[in-house]
């Protein structure tokens, strides 16, 4: 990292592609800053103005007290020719030059899957998130989860890692050292106590408009090599992160809901239409993302397979002590569950292979 990275980041006209192509061309900020007008034009393709702006080097000053505030705040400003730069991230050619770090920055190199989707997250979804995460913990050696943050599903994520000890990283939309929302303050700060990072291309004198959020998206399906969507209808910001991630090239993932749930039609479109593949368990995920995780295939699942469920689900497996069918009163009256906590669980056991339902509203056993 150098103070030219930043000013290039800092001078006007130069976009987040520009600067990219720019580093491209010239292969890091000191030599870009070292041309001539005449380089910068005729080989860059740089329009005279933008030119001029390098030349005079225009953004120092202010890259001088962008350095001193990182260093009065404890971030770790990375730029994209860093060793320790994200290498999944380097690939995108709309990059942000620079990263601005508090915490792990190697969990941003970690083996990161994305998992995203909508702020009114149900019971559902929000099992579904613990389930994911702590059955990938298990697996997956090396293992970070990104999200954003925000709250519902990403917030689900970022706690189903810290309950299941792995690093996590939210990207945010906001300059460093805040958090948005402010609600989030404490998940920002186990986050950082555990190894993970807190993320941001945003330096502390950006114009703090509110537009920054699908910029943001970008980031999180860039540093990962797979995106989940857990829930989301059918216009959620979330869709907008899986196209990016389509379009990176990265497997996009999605969990099913009810067909009659809004939070889960997007989705549900997204798997109707093949845009993503279905998964349901952590091992679908490793499927998807072809991860290979040891020499030997046969240690990654077992002959049989069985099904992940949380304490909860298999305490309700528990009451199904024969083959016979049991009914949602049954089974309310032996777990002394309510109705919607119950419904929650039923789902996990469905989804998971454990249970079948019957007509009459009647659960029965299937392992």
């Amino acid at each position: 990292m150098t103070i030219e990275d930043i000013a290039l980041q800092l001078t006007p006209g130069i976009g987040v592609k520009g600067a990219a192509h720019l580093i491209d061309t010239f292969g890091d900020a000191r030599h870009l800053f070292a041309a001539s007008e005449e380089e910068l034009t005729a080989r860059a393709g740089l329009r005279p103005d933008a030119a001029r702006q390098i030349i005079r080097r225009r953004a120092f000053a202010d890259a001088e007290r962008e350095m001193a505030y990182c260093r009065r705040h404890g971030i770790t400003p990375l730029a994209a020719t860093d060793e320790a730069y994200p290498p999944l991230l380097r690939e995108i050619p709309d990059r942000p030059h620079v990263l601005y770090v508090m915490g792990e920055a190697g969990a941003l190199s970690a083996r990161c899957l994305s998992i995203v989707g909508t702020r009114d997250a149900t019971p559902y979804g929000q099992t579904m998130c613990n389930r994911l995460v702590e059955g990938l913990a298990e697996r997956v050696p090396g293992l970070c989860i990104v999200s954003g943050l925000a709250f519902g599903i990403d917030t689900a994520a970022h706690r189903a890692a810290l309950a299941a000890g792995v690093p996590t990283v939210a990207v945010l939309a906001n300059a460093l050292p805040g958090v948005t929302p402010a609600q989030h303050a404490g998940v920002a700060r186990d986050i950082l106590a555990h190894g993970g990072a807190l993320v941001t291309e945003l330096h502390s004198q950006s114009k703090q408009n509110g537009n920054f959020y699908l910029a943001r998206n970008r980031i999180i399906a860039g540093l990962s090599a797979g995106c989940i969507v857990v829930e989301s209808p059918g216009n959620g910001g979330s869709l907008v992160t899986a196209h990016q991630a389509d379009g990176y090239n990265r497997t996009v993932m999605a969990v099913p809901g009810r067909a009659t749930d809004r939070t889960s039609d997007g989705t549900n479109h997204l798997i109707r239409n093949r845009l993503a593949q279905l998964v349901l368990s952590a091992g679908d995920v490793i499927d998807a993302l072809m991860w290979d995780l040891g020499t030997d295939p046969a240690t990654l699942r077992a002959e049989v397979p069985t099904p992940e469920l949380t304490k909860d689900e298999a305490g309700l497996l528990a009451c199904f002590r024969t083959s016979d069918p049991l009914s949602v009163e049954e089974l309310a009256a032996l777990t002394g569950l309510g109705a919607g906590e119950l419904a929650t669980l039923l789902i996990g056991l469905e989804l998971s292979g454990a249970v079948r339902q019957l007509p009459g509203n009647r659960y029965m056993k299937t392992l």
